[in-house]
This record gives structure tokens, sequence and C-alpha cells, in this order.
């Protein structure tokens, strides 16, 4: 006698005797037949049997990698995974693999060998190669200057016009157009009387007396004119500034070497004579210069033109200044203007 179950899953069991009467399911005597049928012969809703699942949900679901042996299906190894831990292992292992190049580029050779990378010991290098070149350049400079002068006091020649031309044209920040800087007779005179006070000095005439004080020395007026303003450390003005005509010269004020010579935004032109026993001076706002750096001047030699040059200037004057080791000193305690 056969007996058929139905269950709510679709599946129907044929039995071959009362389903009273039969044993567990391990031990009984039964033909299993699973058949798929429609909801609605089983009487139930459609929307209760198959769901619209999320994409966290399936992303939990688990599979099973399972390895075998190709010739008996013996299990050797298997594992257990969700495609989350799937998706995890996966970033890991990008994450690792763009670290690890990142690493060998930066800490190894490797580097060089990408289009367009120059390695930073070679440019390194050549900075450094490039600043020696320019500093030696301006040493050499320098020194060529300084010898070029020191074979003009050896030859008698220092501060001769045939001696500073053997040294190229001067370039300077601006012309001096039309303008007459002779040596006037009387300026010619006063040069003279200075140089010549002391030839017959019981002294002798072939040894100059020695100076060791800035009161030692006789300075000549750089330019003639109407102070306007005075000396006056507190103010931080630490010079003279002298009104006179536009375009009239600008003479040395003692002998010396000429340390600085261009331009500065505050005081346009500029020019700084280093002289004897540590003395400095400074003729500011210029509207021409004449001398560069490493020129040997005289006393009473024209070395520029007054101006109107840099942004503290208000009209044309020269704003000179005088340093007596290391400190300014007021001009005027030392020259009539």
């Amino acid at each position: 006698m056969q007996k058929y179950r139905f269950f709510p899953d679709g599946e129907i069991r044929v039995f071959r005797a009362a389903p009273a009467q039969v044993f567990p399911e391990s031990s009984c005597n039964e033909l299993k037949i699973t058949l798929t049928l429609p909801p609605a012969f089983l009487g139930v809703a459609p929307g209760m049997v198959q769901k619209k699942r999320k994409i966290t949900e399936k992303l939990k679901d688990k599979y099973k990698l399972v390895i075998l042996n190709n010739e008996t299906f013996e299990e050797k190894a298997s594992v257990t995974l969700n495609r989350i831990s799937v998706l995890v292992a996966a970033s890991v292992i990008v994450i690792v693999l763009i670290l690890l190049t990142t690493a060998l580029l930066i800490f190894t050779p490797l580097k060089e060998y990408i289009p367009g990378y120059t390695d930073l010991t070679l440019r390194k290098e050549i900075t450094e190669t490039a600043y020696m070149a320019d500093s030696l350049e301006a040493v050499l400079i320098a020194q060529k200057a300084y010898i070029g002068n020191i074979q003009d006091i050896i030859n008698g020649t220092a501060g001769d016009s045939s001696a500073l031309n053997e040294m190229g044209e001067f370039q300077t920040p601006g012309t001096a157009g039309e303008v007459d800087l002779t040596v006037s007779s009387a300026d010619s005179a006063f040069r003279s009387y200075i140089e010549n006070q002391d030839r017959y000095s019981l002294e002798g005439s072939t040894i100059a007396r020695e100076k060791t004080s800035i009161s030692d020395h006789t300075f000549f007026t750089p330019v003639k004119g109407m102070v306007t303003q005075h000396f006056d450390a507190r103010a931080r003005h630490y010079g003279i500034d002298v009104a006179c005509q536009k375009d009239e010269g600008i003479k040395a004020a003692l002998d010396g070497m000429v340390i600085f010579s261009g331009f500065t935004t505050e005081t346009g032109n500029v020019i700084a004579i280093q002289h004897a026993n540590n003395i400095v001076s400074f003729y500011k706002h210029c509207s021409v210069i004449f001398k560069k750096v490493g020129n040997f001047v005289r006393s009473g030699e024209a070395i520029g033109v007054v101006g109107n040059t840099g942004e503290f200037s208000s009209g044309p004057h020269l704003h000179f200044e005088i340093w007596y080791n290391g400190n300014p000193v007021n001009p005027a305690d030392f020259i009539r203007f």
C-alpha cells in the first residue's frame, strides 16, 4: 500500500506502508521524490516563498572553497569565505603592493629609471657648483682689481685717468651729459697747498707725517652749498644734507679705495670710499657715479654728480657721511661746507 505526504516546501514523499507504522526516516523504506510546485498549488502567498534580498545580506553569504584530488576526489583543503572577506583581502593586498612599490622608488636607485627624474644628489651638486663658480668669478674680479691697483701704486700712476682707462670704460648708473666736471683753479691751488705744506718742514720732505687719528686728516669739501639738515645721531640721521645746484660735481673727501658703487631703493646711487685709519665716507643720492669698486681715488677727484635719486630724496642734494672706527661722526667738525 502506498501513501503520499505533501510538505510545505513542495516535497512529496511516497511510503510503502502507513505513516504511523514507519520507523524514523533514517531507517524507513521510503521513496523520496522532490517536486517543484507553484506557490498557488500549495496554498502559500507568492511573497512568502521568495523575497528580494539586500546587497548587505548577499555580502554575508558564505561560500566554501574546496581543493580536491583530481584522481580520488579526496578533499585536501577547504576555506569558508564570504564576499566581504574577499573584498577586504583584495583591498589589503592592493594597499600593501602600493606601499611596497612606493618604498622601492623612494629608498632604492630604481627611481633613477623613471623617465624625467633627476637624482637629488646630482641636482644638489649642480647647484653647489653653480654657486661656487659665481663666487670664484666674483673673487677673481676683485683680485684683478686689487692687483691692478697695487701695480698702479707701485708704478706711481694710481688715480691717473690713463691708468684707470686700462681697466676698461666705467659703467655708471647714469650719464653726466654736458656737465663740466673740470677742477677749478681755486681747487687746484688749494690741493697744491695741501700737498706741499710739509715739503719744507724740519721732519723732511720725503717722509710724510704719520696720521693716526681722524683729526690728523685734512678733508676736501665734497660740494659747496647750503646745509639743509645737520647731523643728528638720535634721529638716525648720520650725515649732512647739502643742497646745491643740480648736476654739480661731487669730489672725494680723502684719498682712498672705492668699496661700494651702486644703487639702493632708499638712497639712490651711492658710492663709498675706504680711507686710511679706518675712515669711510659715503656719498648718497647721486645722479651719476664715475667710479666702481676697486678704483683708487685722490682727494678732490670727481667721483659723481649731485642728483635726486632714491625714496629718501626730495630735491637735488648730497647726503654726506663720515664713519670712523665703525661709528658715525659729524662731518661739520672736519669740513666747512
